[in-house]
């Protein structure tokens, strides 16, 4: 098939590559030249495993191309998806769709045959609609249906996720768009992963409801963590103990500084502006996102307890600033409400992260880029762990505490223990949702002895 792809950010560039392995001829569009040139050129413009080799690969096949001639690349095409970014409209919530209803007209202008038009991006309900109305006002000639087929891709792993899904969800009106739709994933329905085809209200709502869970599920591990702080219980054994229930499961119940990224904050807020909109409040969702800006706060008070009650004039090294591993999106990260209060209240901040450092120089002003851990380390008064890179998850602890002033560690991951901690020579050490050792101890009893 003839596909089109508007928009090569992190969906629409990685939709397109994998769509282009399916077989499919694809042509990316943007419209920044700069972005088109680099991707001429084979280079990426986002960290994500394994999508450069997989991109090179379909180009040298001729499936997979790039252009900033939205009209060449719509003349001809059964499907056109459109993959440009909603993020939250300042002052009210609602997720911005100007990108999207442009996007819509200037492909109602290209359509040259029938072609389904396929909302890839994540849109509040009756955005479909919308850009069907749209697309019939600036071409009442074209002969297009409109389709919703939301993304759950996480970072890190999409490539993964798009070709090993856990669902494919289509929302469609006609029969003549499904088979098209069939067509484009008929790989992955012969390999039996699920198609589930809806209208386009329920495929629109599917992907809020889903991403509202789990950030759900996030903030409520966090809030168990902080009583199990104050009544003396472990919360990676709660977890553990929780995930084994199979109604619940184990995913997303990692206590941490709270979630960041893309999609939850974004659209945990869409989603509480729509219930907002239609008279309905979505009063757990709301609550969700007031708890996740709290339990970022509440990290900068495990810091400034393990610098011995003041940061001011104290070296603080960070490992990992973006919102989670394996990505270099900084966007909503809990570093950037972390660092910014750190140097603003006298820390020297030094930031360690594999991959953070070409968007985070802009967003994280004033702090030191270093690429050595051990380097970042010495001489510093406190080891704050904020993303658990897999490079930071066997570190050489005692060869940091010797090089460091004062061995504290504010563990935000629980990546380590503080017996781990203790024995390396840390004399301070915090983490999340577990009592230090000497409030902890109890006696272990060996059951069946």
């Amino acid at each position: 098939m003839k596909i089109t792809m508007i928009g090569t950010g992190y969906v629409g560039l990685v939709s397109g590559v994998c769509l282009s392995d399916f077989g499919h001829h694809v042509t990316c569009v943007d419209k920044d030249p700069g972005k088109i040139a680099m991707l001429e050129a084979g280079e990426v413009p986002i960290y994500e495993p394994g999508l450069d080799d997989l991109m090179a690969r379909n180009v040298a096949a001729g499936r997979l191309s790039f252009t900033g001639d939205l009209a060449r690349a719509v003349d001809g095409a059964e499907a056109v998806f459109i993959a440009v970014g909603t993020p939250t409209r300042r002052g009210d919530g609602h997720a911005d769709l100007s990108y999207v209803m442009a996007a819509a007209e200037e492909v109602a202008q290209a359509l040259t045959g029938y072609a389904v038009i396929v909302t890839k991006s994540t849109v509040p309900v009756g955005t479909n609609r919308e850009v069907a109305r749209v697309v019939a006002r600036a071409n009442p000639a074209a002969d297009f249906d409109v389709a919703s087929n939301p993304e759950f891709l996480r970072e890190g792993a999409a490539i993964d996720d798009f070709m090993r899904p856990d669902r494919i969800v289509v929302g469609v009106e006609s029969e003549r768009a499904g088979a098209v739709m069939e067509e484009i994933y008929r790989p992955l329905y012969l390999r039996d992963f699920p198609i589930m085809v809806t209208g386009l209200e329920s495929a629109e709502m599917i992907k809020y409801a889903a991403n509202a869970f789990l950030a759900t599920k996030i903030t409520f591990i966090n809030e168990i963590a902080a009583l199990c702080e104050r009544v003396g219980a472990d919360v990676k054994q709660v977890s553990h103990g929780m995930g084994l229930d199979g109604r619940i499961g184990n995913k997303f119940l990692h206590a941490g500084p709270g979630y960041g990224g893309s999609c939850f904050p974004k659209d945990t807020q869409a989603l509480a502006r729509i219930g907002q909109d239609h008279a309905c409040p979505m009063q757990l969702t709301e609550t969700v996102i007031k708890v996740n800006d709290e339990i970022k706060r509440r990290m900068i008070d495990k810091i400034v307890d393990v610098c011995g009650g003041s940061v001011n004039g104290k070296t603080i090294t960070v490992l990992g600033v973006t919102f989670k591993p394996n990505t270099d999106d900084m966007r909503e990260a809990p570093s950037l409400t972390i660092v910014p209060w750190l140097v603003g209240n006298g820390a020297r901040v030094r930031v360690v992260d594999p991959q953070g450092r070409r968007e985070g120089e802009a967003l994280l002003p004033g702090v030191d880029w270093q690429d050595d851990v051990y380097a970042a380390a010495t001489g510093a008064h406190a080891l704050v762990l904020l993303t658990e890179w897999n490079e930071f998850r066997a570190l050489d602890l005692g060869r940091m505490a010797r090089d460091m002033v004062t061995p504290a560690m504010a563990d935000l991951r629980n990546v380590y223990s503080e017996q781990d901690a203790a024995a390396a020579g840390f004399t301070a050490y915090v983490s999340v949702g577990r009592l230090p050792l000497a409030a902890a101890e109890a006696p272990q009893v060996a059951l069946g002895s």
